[in-house]
């Protein structure tokens, strides 16, 4: 099965989602699954990712490879962003064959999280505050990156603390249900064909 992400933001995000998706293919028996994050064309921030034209031509560019498109974006405090997913969804089905998949999914509030779902937490941290948080990335995701001394490292630390949450993806998936739960429980559906 071949899988491409679909991130809003390419150069920070691909750190990320790329060790979270593949720990997910791993835990559902699926560790063959080729994972690839679409790099071109790139997406440059959340309304070119909402885009349809932007999505179809992924789609036509990718569809004789990929067997699943999976676009995750920010949540960033829009409750309506799910129903603006679910469109996408819908309009991508239209443009896929029957053999291909197009998922979309919204990261709670931001991806970030994820790379610290799989962490112990600074003392006094709380993890229902996190989620909550509508600026996350900014209020615990970086200040957690400066504790590691990983500023400087490829996407500012994202590398090194998304392949770590990766190795504790069942950590990862129980703290983020909203979010890794959902996607999860669609990429079963498929799998079970």
């Amino acid at each position: 099965m071949n899988i491409m992400i679909i991130p809003e933001d390419f150069p920070k995000d691909r750190y990320v989602l790329e060790p979270i998706i593949r720990a997910m293919f791993k835990y559902l028996k699926k560790p063959m699954t080729k994972v690839e994050v679409c790099g071109s064309p790139r997406l440059r921030g959340i309304h070119q990712a909402l885009k349809t034209e932007r999505i179809k031509e992924i789609i036509d560019q990718y569809k004789y490879y990929v067997d699943v498109f999976l676009l995750i974006v920010d949540r960033d405090g829009v409750k309506d962003r799910r129903k603006n997913l679910d469109k996408l969804e819908e309009f991508a089905k239209r443009h896929v064959s029957n053999h291909h998949h197009f998922l979309a999914e919204n990261a709670w509030q931001e991806v970030e999280v994820w790379a610290l779902a799989g962490h112990e937490l600074p003392k006094g941290w709380d993890w229902k505050e996190i989620r909550r948080e509508s600026n996350p990335k900014e209020a615990y995701f970086e200040p957690f990156v400066k504790t590691r001394n990983l500023l400087d490292e490829p996407g500012g630390g994202r590398k090194t603390l998304a392949e770590e949450s990766a190795r504790k993806y069942q950590s990862v998936k129980k703290r983020c249900p909203e979010d890794i739960g959902a996607l999860e429980e669609k990429i079963r559906a498929i799998l079970r064909g």
